[in-house]
This record gives C-alpha cells, sequence and structure tokens, in this order.
C-alpha cells in the first residue's frame, strides 16, 4: 500500500462530466489499496472570470480582497469531486487550505507556502477517506486566505505530498508525461519515461509549461516523486502505479531506472521575451550595476546579458532580456534612471524568442554547444544572445525561426522517434 497525492489540472475539470471521470481515477486507485488525497484546481477559464470580476470592480484592488475572490473556484472544484465521489459510495471530505491549515506568508495574489498541518489529514487518509483539497491556497500569517499565484496548484499538491510523505504525487494534466519538445512543433517528439528534478526545472523555468517552476523546485528540496500523466483516458486504462506517464526524480533514482542515457533530455521554446540594447554605456565600474539594481528593485528577471565594445573608446553596447510583459516597465524604470546610467538610447524588440536545450549530459560530454551552433548556422539562423548553465545553453532568435530551429535542433541531437521506438 502506497501513500498517493493526486492533483487534477483546470481542464480536468471543467464540467460535471470531467469531475465524474476524475472520481473514477480517484476511486480506482484507492480501490487499489492506496491511501488517497486529492488537490484540485478550478474548472478551466474559472480563475480568469473570477480576476475580471475583481478589476471591473475596482483596477486598483486590495489583494487580499482579490484572494478571497479567487479562491472560490477551487472551494468550488474540492466541494464537486468529494460529492461525486460519495455517490460513488466512495468516504470522501473537503479540506479547505484554512481547515488544514496550509500556513502561508501575507503576499496575497503570490503566497509561498511556509508549513502544513497534515496530522488531521493523515488520520484522514489512514481511516480510509479520501481528502480533496483546493490548490492555490492557503492562511496567511493575518490569518485572511491567500493564493500563491497563477499555476499555484501544482505548488499546492507537492507541498501537500511532502506534508503527508507520500511515495508519489501524481500530476495530471491535459498531456500524457513530458516529451522532448512540443508534439505540436515536432511530430517526432518522444514521451520521455522519466528525467530528473533539475533537468525538468531548467525545461520548466525556459518555456515547458507542463509544470509551474516553484512546484518542481519544491519538489528537487523535498524529495517528492512526482509523476506527469494524463486524466484524459478511458476506464480501462492502467493505473498510475504502472507509470504510464513520466517520472520526475532525482539523479540517483533515475540511475537505479537504468534510463538509456541521453546527452539532450529535451527542447524548449518561449516566445515570451522581450531584447532590450542601451547603446554607449559608459564603461567604467558600476555602470552594469546601475543598469539592472532598479530592475531587480521591481521584480523584473532579467535573463541574457551581452556587454559589447562599443564604438568610442571608453563607451560600451549592453543587451539583455526580459520577459515580455516587463518590457513597457522595464522602458519606464530605465528612461527615469538615464541620467545614472549614462547610456545614449534604447532599442527593443518584442519579436525574439528564446531556445533552450537541455540535459544532465552535458556536465560529462564536450562539443554540446558547437553542435547547436553549427545546426543553426547551416539553416542561417542568426544567434542574437547567448546564456549556460551547467546542463543548459539557450539562444536568442527571430520569433519567426522559433519552429525551424526547434525541428532541427531535435533532429541534430538524435531525439527524433523512430518506426522502430514508436
Amino acid at each position: 500500500m502506497a501513500r498517493i497525492v493526486m492533483k487534477f489540472g483546470g481542464t480536468s475539470m471543467a464540467g460535471t462530466e470531467r469531475i465524474r471521470r476524475v472520481a473514477n481515477i480517484v476511486r480506482r486507485q484507492q480501490a487499489a489499496g492506496h491511501e488517497v488525497a486529492v488537490v484540485v484546481s478550478a474548472m478551466a477559464g474559472e480563475t480568469d472570470r473570477l480576476v475580471n470580476f475583481c478589476r471591473e470592480a475596482n483596477p486598483l484592488y486590495d489583494p487580499a480582497e482579490y484572494d478571497v475572490v479567487v479562491a472560490a473556484g477551487e472551494q468550488i472544484t474540492s466541494g464537486l469531486l468529494a460529492l461525486t465521489l460519495q455517490a460513488l459510495g466512495c468516504k470522501a471530505r473537503s479540506w479547505l487550505g484554512w481547515q488544514l491549515p496550509i500556513h502561508t506568508d501575507n503576499a496575497h495574489a503570490k503566497a509561498r507556502i511556509g508549513d502544513i498541518d497534515a496530522d488531521g489529514l493523515i488520520a484522514s487518509m489512514q481511516a480510509g477517506e479520501i481528502a480533496v483539497i483546493p490548490g492555490f491556497q492557503g492562511i496567511g500569517e493575518d490569518g485572511r486566505v491567500a493564493t500563491l499565484g497563477r499555476g499555484g496548484s501544482d505548488t499546492s499538491a507537492v507541498a501537500v505530498a511532502a506534508a503527508v510523505k507520500a511515495d508519489r504525487c501524481d500530476i495530471y494534466t491535459d498531456v500524457d508525461g513530458v516529451y522532448t519538445t512540443d508534439p505540436r512543433i515536432v511530430a517526432k517528439a518522444r514521451k520521455l519515461k522519466a528525467v530528473t528534478f533539475e533537468e525538468m526545472l531548467e525545461l520548466a523555468s525556459v518555456g515547458s509549461k507542463v509544470l509551474q517552476t516553484r512546484s518542481v523546485s519544491l519538489a528537487m528540496k523535498e524529495g517528492v516523486r512526482v509523476q506527469v500523466l494524463s486524466s484524459f483516458v478511458d476506464d480501462d486504462a492502467p493505473l498510475a502505479d504502472d507509470l504510464p506517464g513520466t517520472l520526475i526524480v532525482s539523479d540517483e533514482e533515475l540511475e537505479g531506472l537504468n534510463m538509456e542515457s541521453q546527452l539532450i533530455t529535451g527542447i524548449a521554446a518561449d516566445k515570451n521575451e522581450a531584447k532590450v540594447i542601451l547603446t554607449r554605456v559608459p564603461d567604467r565600474p558600476g555602470a552594469v550595476a546601475s543598469i539592472f539594481t532598479p530592475l531587480a528593485a521591481a521584480s523584473i528577471n532579467v535573463d541574457m546579458i551581452i556587454q559589447n565594445v562599443g564604438r568610442e573608446k571608453g563607451e560600451t553596447d549592453v543587451t539583455f532580456t526580459v520577459p515580455s510583459a516587463d518590457l513597457v516597465r522595464t522602458q519606464a524604470l530605465l528612461e527615469e534612471h538615464k541620467e545614472t546610467i549614462g547610456f545614449n538610447r534604447i532599442i527593443t524588440d518584442g519579436k525574439v524568442a528564446k531556445i533552450s536545450i537541455v540535459g544532465v549530459g552535458m556536465r560529462s560530454h564536450a562539443g554540446i554547444a558547437a553542435t547547436m551552433f553549427k545546426a543553426m548556422a547551416d539553416r542561417g539562423i542568426n544567434i542574437q544572445a547567448i546564456s549556460t548553465s551547467e546542463i543548459k545553453v539557450s539562444v536568442l532568435i527571430d520569433e519567426d525561426e522559433t519552429e525551424l530551429a526547434v525541428r532541427i535542433l531535435h533532429t541534430a541531437y538524435g531525439l527524433d522517434e523512430t518506426d522502430e521506438a514508436a
């Protein structure tokens, strides 16, 4: 017998028929002899609807009152799933964030989980009751409901799994696992049987939308085994215990699974990037700090950074990227600090994309970046910026070349699924 936390996203909970399908998946898992807790998202589109209500009521809304409104979506689905499970003959009850409780800080609309009092939840599961928990929410230090930010239900599920010491956290989505790249771009993309926490964290941070970055980071920190799989399966489909999805585990466990080693695990593309160039920045100590300090204070995440020698002695051009949604704020902040920074002008480009290759194989193999650069050069794709980590190389290119770049790199690293593999 195992203790399993199951999480279902908004598309899985979109209407009574889909909730009934989810209830059957949960019922079968418990019938196999497991202790089960379920974390649910709001119905697809419901959170957006509630957010719009807040904006219409008051464009300068109080984040604490905003949380009261948007947390209602998950509360509704948790109650409906508990009712549906009861109709199937299961013992089930909902546990709202304040009832466990899930303690968070007071950063309303973007709260972070501190700890979870799980004793009551564990006792309920041991007694054969299915616990249904609304994701995305907890209770702040001020005693008020607090939400975790968009995609926070994944983080809720991993946090609950860590608190109850679950054997596994199954994340059910509208895809059946993690692929080598987006199957909508590359038809021969392969579903991965397992990836490491580190690889999934990099993939999530550079554009893969399967899991929220915070949830992967928490799973790695707490050692929670996570499986990504689809809730859109037939009633006679194999149970999650048979690992039909993608398992996200530690490096050590991956080695123990005897998975075939790949130099590159996956390729991600992100079009939500914007390029900023500051021309004729004084080439002196502290100049770069004067650019990025105000951006950091405004919580604007800067990714790729290139500093070039300018045309005139003592001057340089600085190029960097920010999320597209932050481009307008970035421009305003830089103009505000223009005298301090001393640049000549700002040049921006919102039509760029970041292409990333990720894989733990980079640690021990040379020439991986060279393969990327040559493959793109052979097809005439210009690289505008580069950033690297121990297991990732990212390049910035023209947005119109995104799909072409992903396809040629997928082939260059031998990731295409062959007829034999299929």
